[in-house]
């Protein structure tokens, strides 16, 4: 459930990026520059963030097998 958490997240941020990147004007000066930079930067530590987790989540499919055979010996034992 987490990686389609991670999943919308990027999502969510392809979509503002796509919408906010033709509207920002990094070579602009003053405040207006500066706001770009700063934003893209965010955004880029947005995206990184969301892929690093989504990326080297733990597998839950190891855990559902281990769950599974110490409950297969707690059953035989109790027999």
């Amino acid at each position: 459930m987490n990686k389609n958490r991670y999943l919308l997240c990027l999502l969510i941020c392809g979509l503002m990026l796509y919408y906010a990147v033709p509207r920002l004007s990094i070579q602009a000066g003053g405040e207006q520059g500066l706001f770009s930079a700063v934003w893209l930067a965010f955004m880029l530590m947005a995206v990184a963030g969301n892929l690093t987790a989504m990326l080297y989540a733990p597998r839950r499919a190891a855990r559902t097998q281990k769950t599974s055979i110490a409950d297969k010996k707690k059953i035989r034992s109790y027999r």
